[in-house]
């Protein structure tokens, strides 16, 4: 084997290894307490049902989470900001 064909090999296997490592890697983790906390904030009592809708919020699914937590009680604009704050790792 010529050497650019081993080198061009060695660099193909290693991309191929180092990509599958970012595919395994677990995601970050979001900030299911700050939505909690900002739901708590409204005078909503923490439950599972709220902790459920946070983690949906967690998904990406804010229009689910925020009618998930009006459902609640949360008002509109602290639900939907309680959604975004889940969605987002902690700083």
């Amino acid at each position: 084997m010529r050497p650019s064909a081993h080198v061009a090999g060695v660099l193909t296997g290693l991309t191929l290894v180092l990509g599958g490592a970012v595919l395994v890697a677990p995601a970050a983790r979001a900030d299911i307490p700050a939505c909690t906390n900002m739901v708590r904030q409204t005078g909503v009592e923490v439950t599972d049902a709220v902790n459920a809708a946070c983690t949906r919020g967690v998904h990406a699914d804010l229009r689910g989470c925020a009618d998930a937590l009006g459902a609640l009680g949360v008002p509109g604009g602290a639900a939907t900001g309680a959604c975004r704050l889940a969605a987002n790792p902690p700083l």
